[in-house]
């Protein structure tokens, strides 16, 4: 994998921007600034241009690959959160397979696919975006949280207390990621907390896991595990076709 050329960058940019101007600037979707104070292309410019190549006919992008494609240009990063971020928080109709986004494509778990530049991701809306990410509800809720990580205790600003060389900062993090971001289903979380796999998991108030998000969970329990579920639920559901539920 190589970096594209600043020419490249900037005319995919355009073109988003083209796109971005006539239909969704309308519905309060954000367009990142081509590059950053200290010059640099932003992580989430990288993003949309990386998945906004060749459009219309845009390819299915694995979390990996997107991932190899902005360590060329910030190699300190190892877990680019950027596609999920600007689909559900930001707008951008960025398809994901954890998420189970309807697609004409069949995405795996850890895929992307930039699906338009001419329609909103569906569910967003940016009035209510606004509500909980300005103002003083997010720094409100951290301070009752202690400015810590509701999960693992980590403090923002400090050392994390498992990764020692990682300074903790703090993200919003679904309570429930079958619902919107937006306040009451809002816990602070560290950026480990908060990785692509917490989209199995449904949280309550103190960062504790207490329901199953996405049956996919069971794809990576243990064959003893799924026999076990398996067992409970034929006999909770008396055998039943799971079509005739």
């Amino acid at each position: 994998m190589k970096k594209l050329s600043n020419k490249e960058i900037s005319d995919i940019y355009v073109v988003i921007a083209n796109y971005h101007e006539k239909f969704l600037k309308k519905h309060g979707v954000k367009l990142p600034n081509l590059k950053l104070t200290n010059g640099l292309y932003s992580k989430d410019v990288l993003a949309l241009v990386y998945l906004a190549q060749g459009y219309p006919n845009t390819k299915i992008v694995t979390k990996a690959e997107l991932t190899q494609f902005i360590q060329l240009y910030y190699p300190d990063v190892n877990d680019v959160q950027q596609a999920r971020h600007l689909a559900a928080q930001k707008g951008w109709f960025i398809l994901s397979g954890t998420r189970n986004d309807n697609s004409s494509q069949k995405l795996n778990p850890g895929e992307y696919k930039l699906e338009s530049l001419e329609k909103f991701y569906p569910g967003f809306t940016a009035e209510r975006r606004e509500e909980v990410f300005t103002g003083d509800y997010w720094e409100n809720l951290k301070r009752l949280y202690g400015y810590k990580c509701a999960c693992c205790g980590s403090e923002e600003g400090k050392k994390h207390r498992y990764m020692k060389n990682v300074i903790t900062k703090l993200q919003k993090g679904h309570m429930n990621p079958n619902k919107p971001l937006e306040e009451g289903n809002i816990i602070p979380q560290c950026e480990t907390c908060n990785r692509a796999d917490r989209n199995y998991w449904i949280y309550d108030e103190k960062g504790r896991v207490v329901q199953i998000a996405n049956a996919k969970v069971i794809d990576n329990c243990s064959e003893k595990i799924k026999k076990e579920i398996y067992e409970r639920l034929f006999f909770e559901y008396n055998g039943k076709n799971p079509k005739d539920l």
